[in-house]
């Protein structure tokens, strides 16, 4: 009878202390982007956008939600209506992780749908930003990821200039945080050189991978390595931001 008598007080108690102590609300990084960056299904492994491993990063304080989608540039993100959900479900401390611009800069003819000029892609970036910053979140620009290209000489190419140029504009005019994956990418791919570069990269062989028996020549998309060398260049541009997502980067463990 006494155990029951104190299990009477006890509850009450326990369930006001759950209220005075609510649950701690989770960081939630959103990332918008194109193919680069997107989630793919295992059938079309190795093939990997960089906000896969990028999710695996970070401690239990932070959810990930990856809305990239292949194909998507600036414009098409607008206008599928793939922007506003989640600028209408913003909390204050969240993040917006945004990376466009391959599908933007597309000029040819099959891509005309996707094709965005530059002063449009700029003020998309724009409401981006904005639209982020009135719910007192933070939004976070990067430039597109590099192309794997070379000359002759060996020596890696720009393939995004007009396109990165207008993230540092809009980053300037804004004052918006700022992670130049494209410069960071390709030092990394002159540091590799050709060969082995190409590792990076969705490059291959016949009967290389079950999944694409006759090869894959792609100078765009990454592989699960690739990937990974990507999103730790982000991850190396929030430390150096000074982020405060950065205290939410895993440490690692060190075994004695």
């Amino acid at each position: 009878m006494f155990r029951s008598m104190k299990m009477k007080y006890y509850i009450p108690l326990l369930f006001l202390i759950s209220f005075a102590y609510p649950p701690h609300k989770k960081t939630r990084i959103y990332l918008i982007g194109d193919s680069t960056m997107c989630t793919y299904e295992a059938s079309r492994e190795p093939l990997t956008g960089w906000g896969m491993p990028f999710a695996n990063f970070f401690d239990s304080t932070v959810q990930i939600d990856n809305r990239a989608k292949g194909g998507r540039s600036t414009r098409t993100f607008i206008s599928e209506n793939r922007w506003q959900p989640i600028a209408d479900s913003l909390q204050e401390g969240d993040y917006v992780l945004m990376q466009f611009g391959h599908n933007d800069e597309a000029k040819e003819e099959k891509y005309k749908d996707r094709y965005t000029p530059v002063p449009e892609y700029k003020k998309n970036l724009t409401k981006f930003v904005t639209e982020t910053r009135a719910k007192n979140a933070i939004p976070v620009l990067i430039t597109p990821v590099t192309r794997m290209k070379f000359d002759k000489n060996g020596n890696v190419m720009e393939t995004h200039i007009e396109y990165t140029a207008a993230v540092y504009e809009i980053a300037a005019a804004q004052q918006v945080a700022l992670i130049d994956l494209d410069k960071k990418s390709r030092e990394l791919l002159q540091q590799l050189g050709p060969a082995s570069a190409k590792y990076l990269y969705m490059q291959l062989d016949s009967l290389e991978h079950p999944n694409y028996p006759d090869g894959q020549k792609d100078n765009t998309h990454f592989t699960e390595f690739g990937a990974r060398k990507m999103a730790e260049i982000v991850l190396a541009g929030i430390r150096e931001l000074h982020l405060e997502l950065a205290d939410h980067i895993v440490k690692p463990q060190i075994k004695k």
